[in-house]
């Protein structure tokens, strides 16, 4: 095992990945997998004899691509404002709130590899992130005075059943809270969406060998 300490993982992701600009949202760079970098060729036995859970992290995923292209371009609503982001992944909608203001942004994720990665892009964006892999669900939404969060975020976050609909009545305890919460979602056949408002759609460049389409049509969600 090479990746059981938090610098073991960060030097894993270095020797793996490759730093890059996602294509919808050029302003950030992330250290991503693709076809050129090691971890791409690398199969789930492989992976798994490492002990790296599924690198869910080396990838933009279309969902928090839009969204934080969103937050990007609206950054009204994070500005000054205290955020998590769930499921953060490789934390681009985290590194985005930052970058549009946010006071604070916690970035939540169960898979320890994430730290190491949303700390190395947080680094190379130049903003500091906060990391928790505390299992959210397992608790009400942590909102409001004095030190709770403002503002939910959630990209891409309904590919199974069960952790869909956990996640979805978790945002919506939160906004029942106060909180103001938006989802990306690029059409999960999971993700219920007949109390949410959208608020934009983009198409997201990604790939094949991620994707059922080379352009995502991809969506940001809000509760009302």
């Amino acid at each position: 095992m090479i990746v059981q300490t938090l610098e073991g993982r960060r030097a894993f992701i270095r020797e793996n990945t490759r730093l890059q600009t996602p294509p919808h949202t050029p302003e950030l760079s992330l250290h991503l997998a693709d076809e050129i970098t090691p971890i791409w060729k690398l199969t789930e036995e492989a992976l798994e004899k490492i002990g790296l859970p599924p690198p869910f992290w080396a990838f933009a995923w279309a969902g928090g691509q839009a969204l934080a292209r969103y937050v990007l371009d609206h950054p009204e609503i994070v500005a000054g404002k205290r955020v998590i982001d769930f499921a953060s992944g490789s934390g681009i909608v985290a590194i985005a709130a930052m970058k549009a203001g946010a006071k604070s942004v916690l970035a939540a994720d169960i898979d320890v590899f994430c730290e190491a990665a949303i700390s190395l892009n947080a680094q190379a964006n130049g903003v500091e992130v906060g990391f928790t892999d505390v299992n959210l669900l397992d608790a009400p939404p942590p909102i409001g005075p004095p030190s709770g969060a403002d503002v939910l975020l959630a990209g891409d976050i309904c590919y199974e059943k069960p952790m869909a609909e956990a996640v979805m009545d978790w945002l919506r305890q939160g906004r029942a809270g106060g909180a103001g919460v938006l989802i990306g979602d690029p059409g999960r056949t999971y993700f219920r969406k007949d109390d949410l408002m959208k608020l934009a759609e983009y198409q997201v460049e990604t790939t094949r060998e991620l994707e059922d389409f080379a352009v995502k049509r991809t969506s940001v969600w809000t509760l009302p």
